[in-house]
């Protein structure tokens, strides 16, 4: 899922945690089945906000470089302006977009 495209809101939601796992049974397991993905958000988006700041990286001083301090201001604020990783993985677990598995329950149905 693109983050970028959540509609996750941007402030903290309070949750039922007990409704939020009853797929699972267990809060735990689903607390770490969403801090996995959130992770994995967080990653991703890391390294997308690298890659645009990479395109800014001047190595010598310009008159240019207030320009471009001003496009490197509004890329971090769009940055800062997304829902955070944890928000955007609770969004994706309620709406059923996470794939997840348990291997040790797995080995008890052999």
């Amino acid at each position: 899922m693109d983050y970028r495209k959540s509609n996750a809101p941007s402030n903290t939601v309070t949750r039922d945690m007990m409704q939020l796992s009853a797929d699972t049974g267990n809060v735990y397991e689903t607390v770490r089945i969403i801090s996995k993905r959130a992770n994995q958000i967080s990653v991703e988006m890391k390294k997308d906000l690298d890659q645009k700041l990479q395109e800014f990286a001047s190595y010598n001083d310009s008159l240019e470089e207030v320009f471009e301090n001003r496009e490197q201001i509004e890329i971090s604020r769009y940055y800062e302006k997304l829902p955070k990783p944890t928000l955007i993985a609770v969004q994706e677990y309620e709406e059923g977009k996470l794939y997840y598995r348990n291997p040790s329950k797995e080995k008890d149905n052999f």
